[in-house]
C-alpha cells in the first residue's frame, strides 16, 4: 500500500481527504493546529493507517517513512486566520513547502500543492483562466497569502524544471460543506452561523460582489483525480456556478426565512469577481463538481447547527 502525506491533515479540505485517503493509502498526516481544530485529529486516529506528527512544516519535520504522494495544504486560508500573522503565512508557504518538496525529492513523490484563487488578487478578466497573471496588491492586508501561495507555485516550477520532480499545482477556489470551522471567517460560514443564530447578515460592500462555491465532497473528488493525471501547468479546481453575495442571502432567505443585512465597509482588496474557468480540470481530469449550492447549502446548513455556537 502506497504511503500519502497530508500536510493541514486537520483542516478543512484535509480532514475530508484523509478520510477519502484512507480506504487506500497509509497516510501520514502532519499539523501544528495553527488554523485547525485539535478535536478533528480524534476522528482521523479511528484509521489504523494513518499516523500523525504534530509539527510546523517551516521546522523541518523528520519524516522517516518512503512517501508516494505529497498533498500540501498546510496554510491558514481564510482572512482573519491568516492575517493574524502575516509573517507565519508567508514562511508556510515559501520555507514550509520548500521543506516538503525536499522530501519529495528524497522519494521521488508526486507532490501535489493546494494553491488558491488568491493568486489571481482582484481579477480584471472573468471567469480567470489559469494563464491570467492576476492583479496582485503585494503590499496589501492579503498580499502574504497571495504572494505567499504564488511563491509556493515558483518552487514547485522550480523543482520540476531542476530535479524533473512530479509536481501538480492546483488552484482552489471558494469550498465549503461540513467540517467547515464555524469561527473561520469565510463568507458562507458567516452566513449560515448568523441564520442559525439568527443574528444579521453581515455584507462588506454592497454585495455585488461574487463568488463561486464549490461543495466540499467534489473539491475531495478533484483532487483525488489529482494522483493519477501528469499534468506541469495550473489547474483551476471550483465551482463555476457563480453567484453574488445578494444573491446567496437571498438562497438562504428562501430555505430559512428572511433575516436582516448589516451593509458595511468593504475590506480591502476584497475581489469584486471570483469565478474558475475550469475547462482544464473538465478536459485533464475529467472533473466537474456535481453537487448544487442548494444541497450544499442544506448540508452544511446542518452539520453547522450541530457544531455551531448557538447564542
Amino acid at each position: 500500500m502506497k504511503t500519502v502525506l497530508v500536510s493541514g491533515c486537520c483542516g478543512f479540505i484535509g480532514q475530508n481527504l484523509v478520510i477519502a485517503l484512507s480506504k487506500d493509502y497509509n497516510i501520514i498526516g502532519i499539523d501544528n493546529f495553527a488554523s485547525s481544530n485539535r478535536s478533528n485529529l480524534k476522528k482521523l486516529e479511528e484509521f489504523e493507517n494513518f499516523k500523525f506528527i504534530e509539527a510546523n512544516i517551516i521546522d523541518n519535520p523528520t519524516i522517516k517513512d518512503k512517501i508516494d504522494y505529497i498533498f500540501n495544504l498546510a496554510c491558514p486560508a481564510s482572512p482573519p486566520k491568516y492575517q493574524s500573522d502575516p509573517i507565519f503565512t508567508l514562511e508556510t508557504n515559501f520555507t514550509g513547502t520548500h521543506n516538503l518538496l525536499k522530501i519529495a525529492k528524497r522519494d521521488g513523490a508526486i507532490f501535489i500543492q493546494a494553491s488558491t484563487s488568491e493568486v489571481y488578487g482582484d481579477p480584471e478578466i472573468h471567469p480567470q483562466l489559469e494563464t491570467y497573471y492576476g492583479n496582485v496588491n503585494t503590499m496589501g492586508e492579503r498580499s502574504c497569502y497571495d504572494e505567499g501561495k504564488r511563491i509556493a507555485e515558483s518552487l514547485c516550477y522550480e523543482y520540476r524544471k531542476k530535479y524533473n520532480l512530479n509536481t501538480r499545482i492546483v488552484r482552489i477556489f471558494n469550498t465549503y460543506g461540513p467540517g467547515m470551522d464555524p469561527q473561520d471567517g469565510r463568507v458562507m460560514t458567516n452566513f449560515l452561523v448568523n441564520t442559525i443564530n439568527k443574528h444579521p447578515l453581515v455584507i462588506y460592500g454592497n454585495g455585488s460582489q461574487t463568488r463561486s462555491f464549490c461543495y466540499i465532497d467534489d473539491m475531495i473528488d478533484a483532487l483525488l483525480k489529482t494522483m493519477n493525471f501528469d499534468f506541469d501547468f495550473p489547474i483551476n479546481l471550483g465551482s463555476d456556478y457563480e453567484v453574488s453575495l445578494n444573491q446567496l442571502t437571498e438562497i438562504l432567505f428562501d430555505k430559512f426565512g428572511k433575516n436582516k443585512i448589516n451593509y458595511t465597509k468593504s475590506n480591502a482588496d476584497d475581489p469584486k469577481v471570483r469565478k474558475p474557468d475550469i475547462t482544464r480540470a473538465k478536459d485533464i481530469l475529467n472533473w466537474t463538481p456535481k453537487v448544487s449550492i442548494s444541497t450544499g447549502i442544506d448540508n452544511t446548513y446542518n452539520y453547522l447547527k450541530n457544531h455551531a455556537k448557538i447564542n
